[in-house]
């Protein structure tokens, strides 16, 4: 079967572009309400992408805080991508959940603070599942942006130091540890601090 027609279903985490609760640590450069819109923005680029990359069919938007915000039914009105609730538990929890919904054939999940990961990364993610057990696109702060995998692995998501720098290098103890083998086929970089999106703002404004 050929590359680009390998099925791998890719789920996206996102939450409700609320005041106050959506990308916080952008709100002293935004403002809540800025860094709510910032975050839109983000979630709509990642979908659009995703969309790109795999074809709706292959794109599941995992929606947290308000299930029914209208920025997921427009996404969902606009592309033709299947919404699911993202139930509560801790990253880990909710990364596997999103993993096994589509089981029988390979999975990727990736958050929506990601718009550096582009079409072509994820084809090559995609890719890499047809030979490797796991694929990840490490990010430049030590975690990573997008795992994804042919079956489920439990340990890859157990009392891993969520939200630092040793998310990686804890992840690839633990592959090693199972036997695992993983492909990494280039390093990404997310959007927490106001200068990163800075940073992804003035690449975008370039390409356009």
């Amino acid at each position: 079967m050929p590359v680009d027609s390998l099925p791998a279903h890719l789920h996206l985490l996102a939450k409700a572009p609320l005041p106050g609760h959506a990308k916080t640590r952008l709100i002293p450069a935004l403002g809540p309400q800025g860094a709510a819109d910032a975050h839109a923005t983000m979630v709509r680029h990642c979908v659009a992408t995703a969309c790109e990359a795999l074809g709706a069919s292959q794109v599941t938007l995992w929606t947290s805080l308000e299930h029914n915000h209208p920025l997921f039914l427009e996404l969902q009105a606009q592309h033709g991508i299947a919404l699911a609730a993202q139930q509560p538990g801790d990253v880990g929890m909710r990364v596997r959940r999103a993993l096994n919904h589509t089981s029988g054939y390979p999975a990727m999940v990736m958050g929506t603070d990601c718009p550096s990961i582009s079409v072509a990364m994820l084809r090559r993610c995609r890719a890499a599942l047809a030979t490797f057990d796991v694929v990840i696109l490490p990010a430049e702060d030590g975690g990573y942006g997008l795992i994804g995998s042919q079956q489920d692995y439990p340990e890859l998501f157990m009392a891993i130091p969520w939200g630092t720098e040793q998310v990686l290098s804890v992840t690839r103890e633990r592959l090693a540890a199972l036997g695992l083998e993983a492909a990494y086929p280039d390093t990404m970089w997310d959007i927490d601090r106001p200068e990163d999106w800075f940073r992804w703002q003035q690449l975008h404004q370039a390409s356009v």
